[in-house]
Parts: structure tokens; sequence; C-alpha cells
């Protein structure tokens, strides 16, 4: 088996990102992180209120059974 370099390591990750969230494992996923931006953008909350949103989010995953997209890149 030949070695990994670093490019070939980081397509690994993010195809295993990429999987992962297909398969709904991601509580972070770019669905959710896309939703509170556009609720950002239309001025219902602040960006502050947005990023502590998604601090919570992170915080309730392993609760839940999910893994935040920080943790399936690093097991990729």
């Amino acid at each position: 088996m030949e070695p990994r370099d670093r490019y070939t390591a980081a397509r690994e990750k993010r195809r295993a990102v990429n999987e992962a969230e297909a398969r709904g494992q991601i509580a972070d996923s770019m669905e959710v992180r896309l939703a509170i931006m556009a609720r950002v953008h239309s001025g219902e909350i602040t960006l502050a209120q947005g990023q502590e949103e998604l601090k919570k989010i992170k915080r309730s995953a392993k609760k839940s059974g999910m893994l935040t997209r920080q943790q399936a890149f690093s097991r990729g």
C-alpha cells in the first residue's frame, strides 16, 4: 500500500465529510449553516446570534448521536 500524500489525504477527508452529510450524520451540515446565514442576511437574527446558535448545535451534536463537520473531517 502506498502512503498518502497531503493532497490525497485532504481529498479523502473531504469525501468523508460529504458522505456523512449525505447520510444525515452531521449536526452542523452545510444546509444548517446556510439556513442560519439566510436568517442573518434577512435581518431576523444578528451575526453574533447566528454564531451562538451554531455553537449550540455543535455542543448538542454528541448528545443527539451525531457528528460535527470537524469530527467527520478528522476521522476521514
